[in-house]
């Protein structure tokens, strides 16, 4: 039966730099390959839209499938899930989406803008990130609501802010955040600048972070774990590649970098 026919996805509007981008990456799709992504060699540039707390993990693999695949090159954008989702359904040219949840891809999904299904390949949980050593002696999330302390948090259509509204709706707790951020990495850098004393983030944010904050777990956020989902794009200007690097993210290399980063299991 012939497929139905897709809906006409609106142009972006491209000057200067994103017309450039653009042309490249037209220029650098594999002649070789088809719409069925079969070429043997995958070759050219990838380009993956991934969530924000991917970036350490996906800058790594990205790395690793270059040097695998002499030729190729993995561009990334990272950013907060919705925003990405975003772009995708109003014709941003990307291969992969990599989402830090399952009701974000799902933008993409019901746009008829991903190639098959989304597979979960890692999941992540929440932790609070303060400054080092704990000045503020927060020890549990219900902490987080003392007067006088700044708190940040995701903003709730981002899948970070999602979760943390989950978990302070399980525990009870009501906050009066100094501000909302966009991404993950932009409420982690709040308290890592000293203009916060505590964010809500993922684990593997305070992992990345190294010394520059301190994690505190809670036990609410078993209430609040997010899958995160990877899908080929429909309209992939190179899908070869793309499915080349969706096996590398799911294969055990891939599994090994990621769970090494603070990533569940799915």
């Amino acid at each position: 039966m012939p497929r139905p026919m897709r809906r006409t996805r609106r142009p972006l509007r491209m000057t200067g730099a994103g017309a450039a981008l653009l042309l490249a990456l037209t220029a650098c799709s594999p002649s070789g390959s088809g719409r069925d992504g079969s070429s043997a060699d995958p070759s050219g540039t990838v380009t993956v839209f991934a969530a924000a707390s991917l970036k350490e993990s996906f800058t790594t693999l990205g790395e690793e499938f270059e040097k695998a695949h002499p030729g190729t090159r993995v561009a990334f954008s990272f950013g907060g899930s919705d925003t990405l989702a975003a772009g995708i359904t109003n014709g941003a040219p990307a291969d992969v989406f990599a989402a830090a949840s399952a009701e974000t891809m799902k933008t993409v999904t019901d746009a008829d803008d991903a190639a098959g299904a989304p597979a979960t390949f890692v999941r992540n949980r929440l932790e609070i990130a303060t400054l080092p050593g704990n000045p503020g002696r927060i020890s549990s999330l219900g902490d987080l609501a003392r007067p006088g302390l700044k708190v940040v948090l995701c903003d709730r259509t981002v899948p970070c802010g999602a979760a943390a509204r989950t978990a302070l709706e399980a525990g009870g707790v009501e906050l009066a955040p100094v501000s909302y951020e966009q991404d993950v990495k932009s409420a982690l850098t709040k308290v890592e600048l000293k203009e916060a004393d505590a964010a809500v983030v993922y684990r593997t944010d305070v992992r990345a972070a190294g010394g520059k904050v301190e994690g505190v777990d809670f036990p609410e956020s078993a209430k609040a774990v997010n899958d995160y989902p990877i899908a080929l794009l429909e309209d992939a200007p190179n899908p070869g590649a793309a499915r080349a690097f969706i096996d590398l993210v799911k294969s055990a290399e891939g599994r090994k970098v990621l769970t090494g980063a603070g990533f569940l299991a799915p």
